[in-house]
């Protein structure tokens, strides 16, 4: 199996799709940041390519499956992103987006701002002691809060062309996006 990690990051997608695949299988990780590719911890064999959701570095119908852990908020083009997902994936592959939603209903979006704005930042700069984790802590509620919403995401994904596409949110605020390309037609 082939797999594409999008927004690679930390590698923590393609660590986990490495053990999964074994051996057998091909992990590359794409990141539009080579400094976030220098601090990725991936197992030998993952491959580490610069390159972005709107224009990944693979020819048509190379994965057989792509995912995206919490990167979803940083892609300026949804629909240019899904349509080039739609072009590397392989006949019959899928795709799986996690990304965190922020929370319907005034009160629980309230609660959790102020969680993420607030206790977290403290919390994080006690334990990662770096004075600079505070403002990064921020940063991350403001993308949350920025992302586009559940309805758009799958909106995007479907017209990209993909079928089967479907939300599990867990906790409220947890989101996974999943859909596959329909496989050629004998």
């Amino acid at each position: 199996m082939r797999v594409l990690d999008v927004g690679v990051g930390t590698g923590l997608m393609a660590r986990e799709a490495a053990y999964l695949v074994g051996a057998s299988g091909h992990v590359t990780g794409v990141d539009p940041s080579a400094g976030m590719m220098g601090c990725a911890v991936v197992p030998a064999g993952v491959k580490l390519l610069l390159g972005s959701a709107e224009a990944i570095p693979f020819g048509p119908d190379a994965a057989d499956f792509i995912s995206m852990g919490y990167a979803l908020r940083h892609v300026a083009d949804l629909s240019l992103a899904f349509r080039e997902f739609m072009r590397v994936l392989k006949p019959g592959g899928r795709i799986c987006v996690l990304e965190i939603t922020s929370p319907a209903g005034r009160a629980r979006r309230t609660l959790l701002k102020a969680y993420m704005r607030g206790v977290v930042p403290v919390v994080a700069r006690y334990i990662a002691r770096h004075r600079d984790v505070p403002q990064l802590m921020r940063y991350y509620w403001d993308t949350i809060e920025a992302c586009a919403s559940p309805s758009v995401i799958m909106g995007a994904i479907g017209d990209a062309g993909f079928v089967d596409v479907r939300r599990t949110v867990t906790l409220g605020v947890f989101s996974e996006y999943c859909a596959r390309k329909a496989p050629r037609q004998q």
